[in-house]
């Protein structure tokens, strides 16, 4: 028995990428995306959460170690892949993800097979904004950030940086403005998140809707956890995707 025994393992291709995929649940679609270093237990256990509360998860898996810790060694070599994937925007600023489409297109395949109203984002950490990136898609209804780390906060420009290109932004914003509100979550005091949130709130007014905790860390939702932050993604995924 494994974390992932019970979810149906598949994969997904599009725009010339290629990545794994786990699925679980029943319900409207919610796409989690792991973070840095890979699809860890405290990933999958989020996961599970999200489908006990009455989803349908699907898990791409990106990069490093599926379903166990990585080794020391292991999860130091994840990052200079992640700088050099042609996938991935780990320093530039003001551009979009390159895989933020093969997500739109699996945004795409999870609501026709899952149905319901759309289909809700998470990332976290190294993925935490392509959540936004994938709001281009229009059945991408619940977007949320959580502690959205990339491009590395090295300078202000980059820590304020949300990581879409100036068009993407501005196609966010008009989602934001015709009712389709993205959830951010983060440690008040995280670092790695910069000024991004003020970035959002700045482009978004109102529609980003901000959890801020006191207590000092970074991975909200999974190394980490806090239950404020957990029971706020859970739901805002169920306001947005299973009105009454």
């Amino acid at each position: 028995m494994t974390l992932l025994s019970g979810w149906r393992r598949g994969s997904h291709s599009a725009d010339g990428f290629e990545y794994p995929t786990y699925t679980e649940g029943e319900g409207p679609g919610v796409i989690v995306m792991h973070e840095s270093p890979g699809l860890t237990p405290e990933v999958v256990r989020f996961g599970r959460e999200v489908v006990d509360a009455g989803f349908t998860v699907v898990m791409p898996h990106f990069f490093g170690p599926a379903h166990r810790a990585p080794y020391a060694l292991e999860a130091v070599h994840v990052v200079p892949r992640l700088c050099i994937g042609r996938e991935f925007t780990t320093v530039a600023t003001g551009r979009t993800t390159p895989v933020a489409a093969w997500l739109r297109s699996l945004a795409r395949r999870v609501h026709g097979e899952a149905g319901g109203v759309g289909v809700g984002a998470v990332g976290m950490c190294f993925t935490g904004g392509f959540a936004l990136a994938m709001m281009l898609e229009p059945v991408v209804v619940a977007p949320v950030l959580a502690q959205p780390a990339v491009p590395v906060p090295l300078t202000s420009r980059r820590a304020a940086d949300v990581g879409l290109d100036p068009g993407d932004l501005v196609a966010v914003r008009d989602r934001v403005r015709a009712g389709c509100p993205v959830l951010g979550v983060r440690y008040r005091d995280d670092w790695a998140t910069g000024t991004r949130f003020d970035t959002l709130t700045d482009h978004l007014g109102g529609g980003f809707l901000r959890v801020e905790l006191e207590r000092s860390g970074h991975a909200t939702l999974t190394g980490e956890r806090h239950p404020e932050a957990v029971d706020a993604v859970i739901g805002f995924l169920t306001e947005r995707l299973q009105p009454h």
